[in-house]
């Protein structure tokens, strides 16, 4: 697919991981991301791969897990309290050492919640979930082309740091109609099994054996040390940020996926009205840009952090300024999405006229 094509954030999202070489998908169906399995369970086949409607989402994650260690492209989707019972398989397959994509179209929460698009998900996310010393690269695009665009980087950092990437996206991003482009399709039959894959002998004097089972303590701890130093390197490298009206901003917007969108409203009718405002939007909520953002200090009077959920993203924008820039905040939970003017009350109320 070269043309734009208009289509629903659930399936190009799916198309996007198929035109980046994800060939094999199981899952169970919830609500606001069953257009991805209804997808990929007609596209798969077409081109090859192979779909697999698990009995429940932890079966889903496990089926994940022994496609992850057989060295192919494979991923997973869910919402909110389906990915977390995915928790602990996710959490084996961190401390495997290989590579996955998981996407969670977040809703309202706590508990089933809502099928409302929400950002409660954020410290699931970003802090782990599971069990032990773990990170994911969190992908949080702010729209359908970002997000097609971005399952591209997801498989490739998956493979490259052996490790599990998950795309987070809120309901409205799922549910949405966009006109997008597929830019990059992945020829399949370049990528190559790789060396660690348990894939039998083939010609070798060994078997491959993968397990996140370490009995020896001190054994243990020399392998989570090359773990941290992965995710210490994927750090350093990986971390990602839109900049928004910056360049003479006096005050700056933190926000990501729907609400950077709204945000950007926002602040072209605050700067209507002489208020300096301008957005800062990671892109990858983990690794956080926390080094991109504490360029703006000594810089800004002011940043309002806003959310789809309660002082979640906050606290990530509190330790990157550690207090060195007055910090706002405003955020909506359950489902609820607050407007432009909402938000520019909210920093009004906080920071003045902003002048």
């Amino acid at each position: 697919m070269s043309d734009k094509v208009l289509m629903k954030g659930a399936e190009a999202l799916a198309e996007g991981a198929i035109q980046a070489g994800c060939r094999y998908y199981f899952g169970y169906p919830i609500t606001p991301q069953n257009e991805t399995p209804e997808y990929m369970s007609r596209r798969l086949p077409e081109v090859g791969g192979r779909f697999v409607q698990a009995e429940s989402e932890v079966a889903s994650i496990n089926m994940v897990y022994g496609a992850a260690c057989a060295g192919v492209r494979v991923m997973t989707s869910s919402s909110s309290p389906g990915i977390s019972l995915m928790q602990e398989g996710i959490s084996y397959i961190s401390g495997s050492n290989v590579p996955c994509v998981v996407m969670n179209a977040m809703r309202g929460g706590p508990g089933l919640g809502n099928i409302a698009p929400a950002q409660a998900d954020y410290f699931q996310a970003v802090k782990g979930g599971g069990n032990g010393d773990y990170k994911r690269i969190v992908f949080a695009p702010s729209s359908i082309q970002e997000g097609v665009d971005l399952f591209v980087d997801a498989f490739e950092l998956a493979d490259k740091y052996r490790m599990v990437v998950m795309v987070i996206v809120d309901g409205l991003i799922g549910q949405m109609m966009e006109p997008v482009e597929f830019k990059t399709r992945i020829d399949v039959s370049t990528l190559k099994t790789p060396e660690w894959a348990t894939v039998g002998r083939h010609g070798r004097d060994h078997a491959n054996i993968i397990t996140s089972l370490t009995l020896d303590a001190a054994g243990l701890e020399q392998w989570n040390l090359k773990l941290q130093a992965k995710y210490a390197q994927v750090e350093l490298t990986e971390s990602r940020i839109e900049e928004y009206q910056m360049d003479d901003a006096d005050y700056a917007i933190i926000a990501y996926g729907t609400m950077a969108r709204i945000a950007k409203t926002t602040i072209r009718i605050a700067r209507a009205k002489g208020i300096k405002l301008g957005l800062l939007r990671p892109i990858t909520v983990w690794p956080f840009p926390a080094k991109q953002i504490q360029t703006y200090v000594g810089k800004l009077k002011g940043t309002l952090t806003v959310e789809l959920a309660y002082r979640q993203l906050f606290e990530d924008v509190q330790l990157a300024l550690c207090g060195k820039i007055p910090l706002g905040w405003y955020g909506r939970g359950g489902g609820v999405v607050p407007g432009p003017q909402e938000i520019l009350a909210a920093f009004e109320e906080q920071f003045g006229k902003g002048r």
